[in-house]
C-alpha cells in the first residue's frame, strides 16, 4: 500500500462519514479512527497503524440503527447512537424541526453529539412532527425515542 492508496482511503472514509475502518493486507494491519485528540491536518482523521500480526477474527459488526417504527400517533424515530440531543445547530439558530412542522424524507430533524462529532439525524418518513421526546441538551441512549411523525 502506498501513500496515494492511503490518501484515497481517507478521502472515501471522510466523504462517507465513517468513523472507524480497519484493513489487513500482506500481514500489515491499518486502523483509521476519527478522533478529536489526534486529527490529521487535512482530513480530521486520527491514524493508528499496527505492526504485522497474526490474523485475528474480525470484530462483530454493530447492530444496524433502529428504524422508524409505528407508534400509536405516528411513526417513532429512535436514536441510532448514544449522545446528547440538540434541536438546533447552535443556541442562536432556530430548531431543525418543531411540533406541527411538515418534514420530508432526508430532512434533518436534530443533531446528536457523540464523542465531539455532530451527527445529523434525518427524517425517514414524510409527515408532521407530533411529538419531540427529549429536551434540548438531554443525553439519549441507543434506541431512545426522539420524534413521533404522523405520516403524510
Amino acid at each position: 500500500m502506498d501513500i496515494s492508496d492511503l490518501k484515497e482511503i481517507l478521502r472515501i472514509l471522510e466523504a462517507q462519514d465513517i468513523t472507524e475502518f480497519e484493513l489487513e493486507q500482506d500481514g500489515v494491519k491499518l486502523r483509521v479512527c476519527r478522533s478529536s485528540s489526534a486529527p490529521a491536518p487535512s482530513t480530521g482523521m486520527g491514524l493508528t497503524t499496527l505492526a504485522p500480526t497474526a490474523a485475528a477474527p474480525p470484530p462483530a459488526l454493530p447492530p444496524p440503527p433502529p428504524a422508524a417504527e409505528p407508534a400509536e400517533n405516528g411513526i417513532l424515530v429512535k436514536s441510532p447512537i448514544v449522545g446528547t440531543f440538540y434541536r438546533a445547530a447552535d443556541p442562536n439558530s432556530p430548531p431543525f424541526a418543531s411540533i406541527g412542522d411538515r418534514v420530508k424524507v432526508g430532512q434533518v430533524l436534530c443533531i446528536i453529539e457523540a464523542m465531539k462529532l455532530m451527527n445529523e439525524i434525518e427524517a425517514e418518513v414524510a409527515g408532521e412532527i407530533v411529538k419531540i421526546h427529549p429536551e434540548n441538551g438531554q443525553p439519549v441512549q441507543y434506541g431512545d425515542p426522539l420524534f413521533t411523525v404522523r405520516p403524510a
